[in-house]
């Protein structure tokens, strides 16, 4: 194909770094590469992958961004491969390095941003396996507005453990076990053994998955693209194809937010809703609308997540993980339920040219499977999460459902001012049943970070008190958590929060299907209180955490660090 009878470079922004006498540097440093004077002509694509060694969820992207290059080559494009960070959560978890991985979803998108800018490539594909990658990747696809394709490395496959399949969160749940002598060490070793074995991100509806799913949803991935697991070569027909489709928006030049809009992100919300998701969409959702220039709140969010029907019945609320999901036809299959209930719009427009609706209508929900129920048979007719607010979340706060029994709690409070702290007392049995753990300054300023709670909230499950105490904290809790978890409370501890005024013993109500969550103190006791208060100064005095905590908004508006699409004079794109 000769790539200039279709694409006009004098109108990329390539043309910067290719075209004319001005750009006779650049194109020496082209030819040393070993590009030829028609790779030059061609647009040029940023493959952009988060491949690294830290963890199996980033581990096969390298590959899958070599399928990606030829797709693009197939359509008469020049792919440029680059790679950027990722801070991986399973290893992060429980200690200090968790401060690192709600930051690095904004180095991911910056670093995209800045090698796409510093370089001028006319359009982008973004390859991401751990949880932060997901929205960092779409975050700077959004931002930038260059044609992109999103593509999610893959699910692991599920680990065998006595007969039944685990994931990474039993490993987590386990430890808990062990610490109440209710797993032998043997065991708990068979257990991290066997758990994960093959490449890709944690297997249930954690956070990676959760957010692939929003991938296809709001129509920045290729339609079936998001469940194949990782080891699976289709992932490379699918990665190949992503590299041949971004060279068609190019030409259509169509664009992100010609698909990221206000319509697109509530389909994204009910996805995840209906899927029993993560709670961190509530903070990725936000972000991502903000990269737009679209008001999209934590508030947002959690009022379509009530009103949407819990159909999908995955891990960690239900039995199943991705795995079983791909079995049945994967998230088109999701997507399809809940275009036939009436609860999605159909009519947004996808990277494939056409509607959601268009890309779904040949889809079917198969009979003879329990994964995916009909909108007229979920498992229950709220969202596997929903938003609380109240005297003790003014800005608002969190839970995941999904799975309970119970959705009400009422006990006092014990009070912690930072994770370890809670996971000791946790290991050693310092609390009651009925009690509610107040985990605090642990907000994206606090932290700062805003950590996930996974470790503590796992071990509690361990210990079979899983449902039997309540948690709340200004941090985040991992995808992977269940029980009565309360995260996001705003505003957070260190700029004041009411959280930050409760003392051990105070009372906490917390009703999910209300959705409320409050302190049994008057709002003269938090007053008085609140006189009392005084900033905390953290570990963090320099360095890349204290600048993010500089600049790092409020969970309710997506912890975001910059003011976003409406504060712009102009796109990347149309430089």
């Amino acid at each position: 194909m000769n790539a200039k009878s279709k694409f006009d470079k004098s109108k990329l922004p390539s043309r910067h770094v290719s075209v004319g006498a001005t750009s006779a540097p650049h194109r020496a440093y082209y030819y040393a590469m070993g590009m030829t004077e028609s790779d030059i002509e061609a647009p040029f694509v940023g493959v952009a992958t988060t491949w690294n060694e830290a963890a199996p969820c980033n581990i096969t992207l390298s590959r899958q961004a070599q399928a990606v290059k030829k797709g693009v080559i197939r359509a008469g494009g020049t792919p440029r491969e680059f790679t950027t960070i990722t801070v991986t959560d399973g290893i992060a978890m429980g200690h200090a390095g968790m401060k690192s991985s709600l930051a690095s979803r904004e180095v991911i998108a910056d670093s995209v941003e800045l090698t796409m800018r510093g370089h001028c490539y006319d359009a982008l594909v973004g390859l991401a396996g751990c949880d932060k990658s997901l929205p960092g990747l779409m975050m700077s696809m959004v931002r930038l507005n260059v044609p992109s394709v999103f593509i999610y490395g893959g699910s692991i496959l599920p680990g065998h453990f006595k007969g039944r399949d685990v994931t990474i969160v039993d490993v987590f749940e386990g430890v808990g076990a062990h610490a109440a002598g209710k797993m032998s060490d043997e065991d708990l070793h068979e257990l991290e053994c066997v758990a994960c074995p093959s490449a890709g991100s944690c297997g249930g509806q954690f956070t990676a998955n959760t957010m692939a799913c929003v991938s296809e949803a709001i129509g920045l991935a290729v339609p079936g693209s998001a469940m194949p697991p990782a080891p699976f070569e289709s992932r490379d027909v699918f990665c190949e194809d992503a590299g041949a489709l971004v060279m068609d928006l190019i030409a259509s030049q169509l664009r992100p937010r010609d698909i990221v809009t206000r319509a697109s992100l509530e389909n994204a919300a009910i996805v995840v809703a209906a899927s029993g998701g993560s709670t961190n969409a509530a903070l990725h959702l936000p972000a991502l609308a903000h990269e737009a220039g679209i008001e999209f709140d934590l508030f947002d969010v959690a009022e379509i997540f009530r009103r949407t029907p819990y159909i999908a019945d995955l891990q960690p609320g239900g039995k199943y993980v991705a795995k079983d999901l791909y079995d049945v036809g994967g998230v088109p299959v999701l997507i399809k339920a809940l275009l036939d209930g009436g609860y999605l719009n159909g009519d947004c427009i996808t990277v494939t040219g056409k509607t959601l609706a268009e890309n779904h209508a040949d889809i079917e929900l198969p009979s003879g499977q329990d994964v995916i129920y009909p909108t007229t048979n979920p498992l229950s007719t709220t969202g596997g999460v929903v938003g609380l607010k109240g005297n003790l979340a003014p800005d608002g706060g969190i839970v995941k459902i999904a799975g309970m029994k119970t959705l009400t709690f009422r006990g006092p409070a014990r009070v912690f001012d930072r994770e370890e702290d809670a996971l000791a007392a946790v290991l050693a049995r310092e609390y009651e049943e009925g009690d509610v753990l107040v985990i605090r300054y642990e907000g994206p300023k606090g932290g700062p970070g805003m950590r996930e709670m996974l470790s503590t909230t796992s071990a509690l499950y361990g210990q079979g008190m899983g449902e039997k105490v309540a948690l709340v904290t200004d941090g985040r809790f991992s995808g992977g958590t269940r029980g009565f978890c309360v995260g996001h409370v705003g505003p957070e501890a260190a700029v004041g929060g009411p959280i930050g005024l409760i003392e051990t013993g105070d009372i906490i109500v917390i009703d999910a299907e209300a959705g409320t969550i409050a302190v049994e103190l008057s709002e003269e006791e938090l007053a008085a209180r609140h006189k009392k208060w005084s900033p905390r100064s953290t570990d963090f005095g320099s360095g890349a955490i204290w600048k993010y905590a500089q600049a790092v908004g409020s969970a309710r508006n997506g912890a975001v660090t910059h003011p976003g699409a409406k504060a712009e004079s102009h796109v990347y794109a149309d430089i």
